[in-house]
């Protein structure tokens, strides 16, 4: 008697778990062996980046965090000098966050890092295999972000 194929979800459920595990493995404190950023600054820069100047509101409602978490956080990426305090450029009376340029280069340290794990990982893999499977994950953070009513914004790639 055949036995009826696994729902795709749970398959994929699976291979989720491992992803996770493999990147637990893999990550000392939440970050690459030789990563320089903590995960949550690196999510923290990563959405300055992209949006701009973020008040403490702003950043609670993107991340969906408290605020308390969120004031630890931007105090830690201050006393690294990831970021600094600025008046609101649109004349709000919230001070913003935005990256100094030691954030912008922890940053992008931190990204090239990372791509240059990618790469020796899927180093047998074709371009368009990777294309496809960004795209793919790309769409499932998509409709995540669609069910919680929150987007995140995403950069032109380069």
């Amino acid at each position: 008697m055949d036995t009826p194929a696994p729902k795709p979800t749970r398959r994929l459920e699976y291979e989720q778990m491992l992803l996770s595990r493999h990147l637990h493995l893999s990550k000392a404190n939440g970050r690459r062996r030789d990563g320089t950023l903590e995960r949550s600054a690196y999510i923290l820069l990563s959405r300055i980046r992209v949006q701009g100047p973020m008040s403490i509101g702003e950043l609670s409602e993107a991340f969906g965090l408290d605020s308390s978490t969120l004031n630890r956080q931007t105090a830690a990426a201050l006393r690294s000098g990831l970021v600094e305090r600025i008046p609101d450029p649109d004349g709000g009376i919230a001070r913003k966050f935005r990256l100094t340029k030691e954030g912008e280069r922890r940053l992008d340290e931190e990204r090239d890092g990372n791509v240059q794990a990618l790469d020796v990982i899927m180093a047998d893999w074709s371009a368009e295999d990777i294309a496809v499977f960004a795209d793919c994950v790309k769409r499932f953070n998509a409709d995540i972000e669609r069910l919680h009513g929150n987007p995140w914004p995403r950069p032109e790639q380069r």
